[in-house]
């Protein structure tokens, strides 16, 4: 039995991981998978990779490529969601604020920096023409630290993904005001290079499991009923979610599109060209 320390947002998202180690499918192939569940987002992922406390860690696919073309010794196994993540833009409930073009010299709440809520305020910039050196950051931990950065004003807006933020934003905790697509798939699985190269055949043996369990989810006739009722969202919510999100059923799936956020992070000037030479080696596995 092979013992994997894996990391990952708490959302519906990854509930496919959930009922596969719930029901013992990971160790019917001699898999003993240890599961944390990272508020922090990708930032603590990436951090959790860096330091060896995880092996493998299912974050961000512009996060985790930022941090390996920075020097993080790890890969993408795979990607793992293939359809785009819609962020929710974010603001304190009772601002006057209701577009991003009130502002041209934002405060963004953000969980850690190279997380996806960090990333993500680059690409509004670009999208709004906003200069990145007029960005400015408040390092707030996790979904809950961005909630109150809002509420105690020390932010002007929150990026995160906008069914997980969709209960708060019932409650008036914080105001939904936008949202905007990543322009590629939304999540990789990544491992650890010294894991990878002495577990290569049970990391693809894990690679099968999560895609069957991925399908079985998808094709589950009650699936939204679960995903509402353990992630506190509407059944409405979980219905247009479910629709709206692919697994990848294949392990090349998607595997081209890595090539544009390498060029878009470029773009926005968060790489070199020199640190996104010889790409496909670095990021992915072969």
């Amino acid at each position: 039995m092979i013992r994997l320390r894996i990391g990952g947002v708490p959302e519906h998202f990854n509930l496919p991981w959930r009922q596969a180690i719930e029901d013992g499918s990971f160790k019917k192939v001699g898999l003993d998978l240890h599961w944390s569940d990272m508020t922090g987002g990708t930032g603590q992922m990436v951090r959790g990779l860096e330091t060896g406390s995880l092996d493998v860690a299912v974050l961000l696919t512009e996060g985790l490529t930022l941090a390996v073309l920075k020097g993080l010794k790890a890969k993408i196994l795979q990607v793992y969601v293939t359809s785009p993540l819609c962020w929710g833009i974010h603001v304190p409930f009772d601002s006057k604020t209701t577009s991003v073009h009130d502002t041209s010299s934002p405060t963004f709440a953000i969980s850690r920096e190279g997380s996806g809520s960090h990333l993500m305020a680059y690409v509004l910039a670009d999208k709004v023409n906003w200069q990145n050196e007029h960005l400015n950051f408040n390092v707030v931990g996790d979904i809950y630290g961005g909630l109150w950065a809002l509420q105690n004003r020390k932010a002007d807006f929150f990026l995160w993904e906008k069914y997980t933020t969709a209960p708060f934003v019932q409650q008036e905790k914080c105001r939904r005001i936008d949202e905007i697509y990543t322009p590629w798939p939304c999540f990789v699985i990544a491992v650890r290079n010294e894991v990878y190269y002495s577990n290569t055949e049970q990391l693809h043996l894990l690679q099968e499991v999560i895609m069957q369990s991925a399908k079985e989810l998808k094709n589950d006739p009650i699936a939204a009923e679960k995903i509402a009722w353990r992630y506190n969202l509407e059944i409405n919510d979980a219905r247009k979610w479910l629709q709206e999100t692919s697994w990848a059923l294949s392990k090349e799936e998607k595997l081209t599109e890595i090539e544009q956020v390498v060029t878009y992070l470029n773009k926005i000037n968060l790489i070199t060209s020199e640190e996104t030479s010889d790409w496909e080696n670095k990021l992915i596995v072969r």
